[in-house]
């Protein structure tokens, strides 16, 4: 497998939200972002975790994407992507959220490979803390 077409690449994950205030203030405070740089309130690109998280507002289409507009989901319980963190401790980071303000689907569920517990950002992307068990 080759390398990607250009050398230093990163990438960048982008969520659409429909209030930047109260997002960008869930990842920066519950989740430990840091804010890097915004543009004219309908941007706020963050450091995160070792990668870059981009939130936008919506949007229609523009130019280079003429048929897209950017929304963010209807419904919290259909989903097509998710981010998870990878923990060293479930039960932990599960506590440390919750005591932030992270509003869990359930405790964390123990499974034969894994523990993991779910929740979701203001706009209901679906997030997920899971610890590998038996590595």
């Amino acid at each position: 497998m080759g390398e990607f077409p250009t050398p230093d690449v990163e990438v960048t994950h982008l969520f659409v939200v429909s209030d930047m205030e109260r997002s960008r203030s869930f990842y920066r405070d519950v989740l430990g972002a840091e804010v890097y740089r915004e543009y004219g309130g309908t941007s706020c690109v963050l450091k995160f975790q070792g990668t870059w998280l981009l939130l936008v507002t919506a949007g229609g289409p523009t130019k280079d994407k003429p048929t897209v507009t950017f929304e963010p989901p209807l419904d919290p319980d259909r989903v097509s992507g998710e981010l998870i963190f990878s923990v060293a401790d479930c039960r932990g980071a599960y506590e440390t959220l919750r005591g932030r303000g992270a509003q869990f689907l359930t405790p964390p569920v123990d499974y034969e490979w894994e523990v993991r517990a779910f929740f979701r950002d203001p706009d209901g992307h679906l997030l997920e803390i899971s610890e590998a068990v038996g590595r």
